[in-house]
């Protein structure tokens, strides 16, 4: 049973520059996330979208930004745990444990950085659905050059949907967008950018039939409140209609919370003892939620977690500069 100093539960922004402190801190760390790769919303949900609130960048996109981040994660070796969601938290006299989907995680620590709560994606509730998952059916992109010189269609009508739209235009062979309504939910901008490409859209209309062998190759469209139909050849479908969050396991670990977040101490302890939190998930008189606040969060609550480890460790520990592993 190996058991780690620190464990985060949540890999968007906050928790990955937790765990980059919890590096400079020479804390042996670990980090799972329900997503299977890093970045929370931002990669998953808004990989486009520009962000304004991070010191000392003006303006800097949301995938650069967690590129960034995971350059500055590679300075340690951390254990990455993703595509995993945590469900039960038992505690023990020396230790707490974290019971995944996947298997259990054993740690003195734990700090909590999950946002609104653990992401899964609204499903297509049609036929073979499942089938055809991972098998045509894509819900997340992690690699845009998986979709090179392919037929992509993408089902949905938000700024997500949107984005992955243009990005795939200059990779794929061809792109198609189908929304159930006439007008598209994104920004008035991206959307301008959208009738102006070279992408099929297909508006008002729903997916209907889903045929293939072994691997998805068409696509059945009905036009709303109409009968009629359009096939669509296509190699790849990206269902992006959004995602579901929950804190139901939190609340049935005892954790002390609102009905969207964990009420914390100014130490950003929790009312467990051992487990802290910080970012979105964690809230107390005053709170803004911002990215920039939760980072501020973070180096509060890896100190406190060390310290209440060790008490003999300072939760003042010093400047990053002093801190820092020199080479």
């Amino acid at each position: 049973m190996e058991i780690f100093d620190i464990t985060i539960v949540g890999a968007g922004p906050v928790g990955m520059f937790a765990a980059f402190y919890a590096g400079i801190r020479q804390a042996k760390t670990k980090l799972i996330d329900s997503l299977p790769q890093l970045g929370g919303q931002l990669t998953t949900l808004y990989p486009e979208k520009n962000i304004y609130d991070i010191p000392g960048f003006p303006i800097v996109k949301a995938a650069d930004l967690v590129s960034n981040l995971e350059k500055q994660l590679r300075t340690f070796s951390h254990t990455y745990c993703l595509d995993e969601e945590v469900l039960e938290l038992k505690q023990y006299d020396d230790y707490l444990e974290l019971i995944t989907n996947k298997e259990s995680h054993y740690t003195k620590a734990v700090v909590l950085a999950i946002g609104n709560g653990s992401f899964q994606p609204r499903r297509l509730q049609i036929e073979q659905a499942d089938k055809f998952e991972n098998h045509g059916i894509d819900y997340y992109i992690n690699d845009l050059m998986k979709y090179a010189g392919k037929k992509v269609a993408i089902a949905g009508g938000g700024d997500s949907a949107i984005d992955w739209a243009l990005m795939l235009e200059p990779i794929a062979d061809e792109v198609s967008l189908i929304h159930r309504r006439d007008q598209f939910r994104g920004h008035e901008h991206s959307v301008e950018k959208l009738k102006t490409s070279s992408v099929n859209i297909y508006t008002p209309y729903i997916l209907t039939e889903l045929n293939g062998e072994q691997e998805l190759d068409r696509l059945t469209l009905q036009k709303t409140k109409s009968d009629e139909t359009i096939n669509l050849n296509i190699d790849y479908l990206i269902v992006n209609y959004g995602f579901s969050s929950s804190l139901e396991h939190l609340r049935s670990w005892g954790l002390e919370s609102t009905r969207q977040a964990i009420l914390v101490e100014p130490d950003m302890r929790t009312s467990i003892p051992g487990v802290y939190a910080c970012g979105d998930i964690a809230t107390y008189d005053g709170k803004v939620k911002l990215i920039a606040t939760g980072m501020g969060e973070a180096p509060t609550a890896v100190n406190n977690a060390l310290h209440y480890i060790n008490p003999k460790n300072r939760t003042q520990p010093g400047h990053s500069t002093s801190l820092f592993p020199q080479k």
